[in-house]
């Protein structure tokens, strides 16, 4: 199995934001370099209140199990009560989202009966 065409990608997150879950930041398909210049993609996720370069993608080209990736970050992060609440939120929604598309991921390879 390889991994999954933007095209694809684009088409769940319209979907997850379909949804109604509280998006505070953003979130977008990004390309990634795929065998022989194959149209494959991860997704991102910019959080407002932690600049972590963060994305979600299947854990290896051949597993069904999403994974949720916060890059190093060089600096810590310092921030008021209010602003970890907001924080706490976009994370829950990262959250969601992966376990959305972990779930389209399987139904798409699921063996047809």
């Amino acid at each position: 199995m390889s991994f999954l065409s933007m095209a694809t990608l684009e088409s769940w997150l319209d979907e997850f934001r379909s949804l109604g879950y509280p998006l505070v930041g953003s979130l977008k398909v990004i390309e990634q370099d795929g065998a022989d210049g194959a149209d494959t993609g991860l997704v991102g996720v910019h959080l407002v209140n932690a600049s972590t370069v963060t994305y979600i993608q299947p854990e290896s080209p051949t597993s069904r199990r999403w994974l949720i990736t916060f890059e190093r970050r060089e600096e810590p992060v310092t921030l008021p009560a209010a602003q970890v609440l907001t924080l706490s939120t976009e994370l829950a929604t990262a959250s969601a989202l992966c376990a959305f598309l972990q779930a389209k991921h399987q139904a798409s390879t699921a063996p047809i009966s």
